[in-house]
């Protein structure tokens, strides 16, 4: 039996709808790209205010925009990631090319965004931590991305998803235990 979603799952495409009713039981609403308008958007805060919306994009660069533009208007959503070499068949990057596991996976690991960030972290973490200013920097990151599920970023943008996710130090300590044994 299916794991149920409560929330609804906001995903780009029709393939990604499919792809994603392979792993989980849910409601999902398609943005059909970029191109979405208003109506859509006060569609989305409605269902937020009742059951919670989880946005699955892809994890390219208009999927981050588009992740962008809803959460900007609703910052409560949760978001839910897939690294690229999960979801990347072919050299095409998405959802729909995610193994209903991985998709699993990520849909369980949804966080929201805190709406008070509090600095837990800092670059001096991430220095220490060569997340930064090291040559395998950019792979440690995307392992580490990968592991807590928050979307591969820079620097200042890991800082910040750690933060505003409310990452706990343990968790990041366990994290960072399993990105230093892929070596």
């Amino acid at each position: 039996m299916k794991m149920t979603i409560k929330e609804v799952i906001v995903a780009e495409g029709r393939d990604d709808e499919i792809a994603i009713k392979k792993a989980v039981d849910a409601e999902i609403i398609t943005t059909h790209g970029f191109a979405f308008g208003r109506k859509l958007i006060n569609l989305l805060k409605e269902i937020e205010k009742k059951r919670g919306i989880i946005i699955f994009t892809d994890s390219d660069y208009m999927g981050s925009q588009i992740r962008k533009r809803i959460a900007d208007e609703i910052p409560s959503a949760k978001h839910a990631y897939l690294s690229q070499n999960v979801s990347t068949k072919h050299g095409d990057i998405g959802v729909e090319n995610a193994s209903p596991e991985e998709i699993l996976k990520a849909l369980k690991a949804a966080r929201a965004t805190k709406t008070k960030v509090v600095s837990e972290y800092t670059m001096s973490d991430l220095i220490e931590n060569r997340l930064i200013n090291s040559d395998d920097a950019s792979a440690r990151r995307e392992k580490l991305s990968e592991i807590l599920k928050i979307g591969y970023g820079n620097g200042k943008k890991t800082l910040h998803k750690l933060n505003s996710f409310g990452i706990t130090r343990d968790e990041f300590e366990e994290a960072m235990k399993e990105v230093n044994s892929h070596r």
